[in-house]
């Protein structure tokens, strides 16, 4: 995990420890987990609020990989910066880009995961 772009090794263990086996059922959930949206439109406004509910660990982790990627990957940069022309604004697209890299994560979790409780059980 720790050889993808952007991830560290504080990164990479509050995501292990986030994902949890029974905790996240699948990818959407562990998305949610850590930067889970509720819709908080007035009007014509549309935006999203950060639900406390959330796992606020495994949010900063997603987020600090998400700035560094931001920072360093050039897909990255060029997904944020098409972005604006869509509508979104700086915090939207972070939350985005937090989603996607939970989505990223969530498949090589599942099956490490999953060799360890058949290699321990």
């Amino acid at each position: 995990m720790i050889e993808r772009r952007g991830i560290g090794p504080v990164s990479a263990a509050q995501a292990i420890e986030s994902f949890s086996p029974g905790r996240c059922r699948n990818d959407a959930a562990f998305a949610l987990a850590g930067a889970r949206p509720l819709q908080a439109s007035s009007g014509r406004t549309v935006r999203h609020r950060l639900h406390r509910g959330g796992d606020r660990a495994l949010n900063r982790a997603s987020r600090t990989i998400a700035v560094t990627r931001m920072r360093d990957c050039p897909t990255t940069q060029a997904y944020v910066a098409r972005r604006p022309a869509e509508g979104r604004n700086p915090k939207e697209i972070r939350r985005c880009l937090k989603r996607y890299i939970a989505r990223q994560l969530s498949p090589s979790l599942t099956t490490a995961m999953t060799r360890t409780v058949e290699a321990t059980g």
